[in-house]
């Protein structure tokens, strides 16, 4: 695997751990396809540094967890306005 990609792998996992991020959040902070990030964090990084990947993909955990919440918060709050 090439260096740069290594290096990108790297850099876009710690910001996920220490931001709590989403997958969606960090490709827009980064300017990268979310289909980009995925495939860093769910493929790549296992095989770059296994104990990384471990932390980010307890986040991914829970924001997956989190998910439904935050979708029925964001239509709660749609139609709270419109009264």
């Amino acid at each position: 695997m090439n260096d740069y990609i290594e290096a990108r792998v790297k850099e876009v996992a710690r910001y996920i751990v220490e931001n709590k991020s989403t997958i969606r959040e960090t490709a827009k902070k980064f300017g990268w396809a979310k289909a980009t990030i995925q495939k860093d964090l769910t493929e790549r990084l296992r095989i770059i540094d296994p104990i990384l990947y471990k932390k980010v993909r307890g986040v991914l955990n829970t924001n997956i967890a989190e998910r439904s919440l935050r979708g029925g918060m964001a239509t709660k709050n749609k139609y709270k306005g419109g009264d």
